[in-house]
């Protein structure tokens, strides 16, 4: 079997510890039904291929294979014959670029066995191993101990996400109520739609992790539900953030909006203020502009200089007036 390229770790523990040795992986799968224990295998993006070769090993039914190697799952559990599947989303943010991308990571869980695929960018799981490694009254309780910490391993990763979230949101209602004359509806519209691509990844695990802590359910043992109903707890919270990030963003959006309206406008005000000083003075240049012989004032000497000065008081005036209004 050569898929040492795709298989990150793989292990055998009895009573929370690991058992040293090279072992072949058939050998320590023969090994957990006869004297117990579980095997933790880890796998990075396999092939169809690399796959079903483990899958034979452990005997996996066929639809979960395939769900496996597609890496297009909504978060979900399903129950088979001796068999768990369980998909969760991972998220990474570039912080460089405001930008959210996912992966998946499946878990296949049995009695003697938990086999976890990962997809994708997030998460690294070789953390999660090594903490669980020192705890060994963890790992005692089985594989589905092991999904509890990878789970919670997640959720963090999530609450972490949302809080590097929230600056940039700070960030856009800074610029939209800063008072300068610039609109930043591109850069919501960017960032709400890499808000949605994260709410899309979290919030689907809701339901699953509320089948596992349910108090009916016999997929988990008593003494671990209660860890999946504080996991269940702290997605909640990331859920609700996200949520109130994403309408924070919407009002953002319409304030926006408001400002860039209202700046028009003020445009339009001024410009028609500055349309009406012109007016006075074009219509009088106009009326003394015809050619007739008989016009009043033609022959009168101070007839310019009142002309002028009038015109010089009335677009005082409406300066004055303008100015007043808030026009100018």
């Amino acid at each position: 079997m050569n898929n040492s390229n795709v298989i990150v770790d793989f292990a055998l523990y009895e009573n929370g510890h690991r058992v040293e040795g090279n072992l072949p992986l058939a050998q320590l799968i023969a090994r957990t039904r006869q004297d117990g224990g579980f095997v933790w295998l880890g796998m990075a993006e396999p092939t169809h291929d690399e796959f079903d070769q483990i899958a034979n090993e452990f005997d996996f039914h066929p639809l979960a294979v395939e769900d496996a190697v597609s890496a297009k799952q909504r978060p979900k559990i399903e129950d088979y014959a001796g068999l768990t599947f369980f998909v969760m989303r991972t998220v990474f943010y570039n912080e460089a670029l405001s930008e959210v991308t996912t992966g998946e990571i499946l878990c296949f869980l049995g009695d003697h066995f938990i086999v976890i695929v990962r997809h994708g960018e997030g998460t690294p799981l070789a953390r999660v191993r090594h903490e669980l490694e020192f705890r060994p009254e963890i790992l005692a309780q089985g594989p589905f101990a092991v999904l509890h910490a990878v789970v919670d391993r997640v959720i963090d990763a999530y609450t972490e996400i949302a809080g590097e979230l929230e600056i940039d949101v700070i960030e856009i209602e800074n610029k939209v109520f800063s008072g300068k004359r610039q609109t930043v509806s591109e850069e919501i519209y960017f960032l709400k739609r890499e808000l949605i691509e994260y709410r899309h990844a979290i919030e689907p695990l809701v339901v699953p992790l509320q089948i596992l802590s349910a108090k009916t359910s016999n997929m988990v043992a008593e003494d671990l539900k209660p860890f999946f109903r504080d996991a269940a707890d702290h997605l909640m919270r990331a859920c609700e953030y996200a949520s109130g990030l994403d309408s924070l963003l919407g009002a953002a959006l319409q304030a926006d909006l408001a400002h860039a309206q209202v700046q028009q406008n003020e445009d339009m005000r001024r410009i028609a203020a500055w349309v009406a000083l012109g007016v006075a003075p074009t219509m009088v240049a106009g009326i003394y502009g015809m050619n007739f012989t008989h016009m009043p004032e033609l022959q009168w000497r101070y007839g310019y200089p009142m002309v002028v000065g009038g015109l010089i008081l009335l677009t005082g005036f409406l300066v004055l007036k303008f100015i007043k209004s808030d026009w100018l």
